[in-house]
């Protein structure tokens, strides 16, 4: 049974333009369509989620999506929005790449059931590689002006005259080469929808014309708005770079606390475009965040769905116990349940000091640990002080002036967390 995809994405925030008739037109019968990613690098980052999720509400409407890695392509560059070229991908990385995409992508889109609407993986490269320069201006070049080309946006802003580094051939091409790959897919899939980012609108309606001019057909265009984040930096991006979907790149920890981390403003929108939570839940959830806006109920949830899909119940689970350790009473057997990448994420650029194993083996008593020889506090007479006041804890429990430190203690058989109060951390680190 069909439902209405265009009336789904409006009301989340995900629609930016649409080519008349497309509503109509997926109403009608099952339709196929497309999303370009491009494959770059071995995994997905957040910035490819709005896709992604287009995808999915796509298949869910009771459509087939097609995921297109863009393997020719990427190894030319896409001008828009773009001030540099991208480097060549050899054919190994590129089938790397397109497989561990594929794995991620699979977690969102239903790929091996035998539904007429499953989804499926193509690359452009496998139609390009063997496309010759001259078939191609021959064949696809003819039917469409230079005119027309020169009239896009995003080729307009590479030639104007803050750019710089002006445009070459080869992106300058991209748009024809990104036109056949619709046209391809709409000869051999029957897919009649492109789906992109909004900056893709002028390579999208190049496709259509293809269609119309070689295809003798009607092809659609659909794109949602670039994410933006209300303070003006760019949704995606933290001060280490990417939100990588890779558990290696982004731990889920980090990942976690990206969406934690989202301002009132931000978490309204992100929580209908990147969850499939109801209009109806998310009204509610809205209004109880308005209402009650210190317990961040937003921020959680929208954290809590994201990871979730992203990664799993049990990476959302560690993520969680591993946030309520800096800001919560947590327990040293919470703590030595971290696993090292994640303990590490937790107690980042929290000060450190080298600590023997046989110091350890000897048994290091509180004075040394907190003063004498890591420096942690600034003398020992302060050290007896705060043991005095109850305020030091070794991995999360309190201890007394007597206490010596052992390798009973370590966490990840390396790391032992002292603290003084409730946010003043330092970390033994044993060589």
């Amino acid at each position: 049974m069909l439902t209405n995809f265009v009336e789904e994405v409006k009301w989340r925030g995900m629609l930016h333009d649409v080519m008349p008739g497309t509503e109509e037109h997926l109403l009608e019968k099952m339709q196929a369509a497309y999303v370009g990613i491009d494959p770059t690098a071995d995994s997905l980052h957040i910035g490819h989620l709005v896709g992604v999720m287009l995808l999915r509400h796509f298949q869910l409407a009771g459509h087939k999506p097609f995921a297109l890695v863009g393997g020719a392509t990427g190894m030319i560059g896409d001008p828009s929005g773009k001030s540099a070229e991208r480097n060549l991908l050899d054919e190994e990385t590129l089938r790397h790449n397109q497989n561990a995409l594929k794995e991620q992508l699979s977690r969102f889109l239903d790929f091996e059931s035998d539904a007429p609407n499953a989804a499926e993986l193509v690359n452009n490269y496998d139609w390009m590689k063997e496309f010759s320069f001259l078939d191609f201006i021959r064949d696809v070049g003819k039917h469409i002006t230079v005119n027309y080309m020169m009239a896009k946006d995003s080729v307009k802003k590479r030639l104007s005259a803050e750019a710089k580094e002006g445009m070459s051939f080869t992106e300058f091409t991209y748009q024809l080469v990104q036109g056949y790959d619709f046209l391809y897919l709409y000869k051999n899939h029957n897919c009649t929808l492109q789906m992109g980012g909004s900056d893709q609108w002028g390579n999208i309606t190049t496709g259509t014309e293809l269609i119309r001019r070689i295809g003798g057909g009607k092809g659609f265009a659909l794109t949602c708005p670039l994410i933006t984040k209300a303070d003006g930096t760019k949704f995606g991006k933290t001060e280490g770079g990417n939100v990588w979907l890779d558990a290696n790149r982004t731990s889920p920890y980090r990942f976690y606390q990206y969406w934690l981390n989202t301002s009132d403003e931000d978490a309204e929108k992100y929580i209908k475009i990147f969850t499939f939570l109801t209009k109806e839940e998310i009204e509610d959830l809205t209004r109880a965040h308005k209402e009650a806006p210190h317990l961040r109920q937003l921020q959680k949830r929208l954290a809590e769905e994201v990871t979730r899909m992203v990664h799993s119940q049990n990476d959302l689970d560690n993520a969680e116990a591993a946030s309520t350790i800096l800001f919560g009473k947590s327990t040293s057997e919470e703590l030595k349940k971290l696993d090292e990448k994640t303990f590490l994420d937790v107690f980042e650029g929290v000060p450190q000091a080298q600590i023997s194993k046989q110091e350890l083996d000897d048994g290091l008593d509180m004075i040394g640990a907190l003063a004498a020889k890591t420096g942690f506090l600034g003398s020992n007479g302060e050290a007896r002080r705060e043991l005095k006041q109850n305020s030091i804890s070794v991995n999360k429990e309190k201890v007394k002036e007597n206490y010596l430190i052992t390798s009973n203690d370590l966490i990840n058989e390396r790391f032992i967390l002292l603290q003084r109060g409730r946010r003043n951390y330092f970390l033994l680190v044993i060589s």
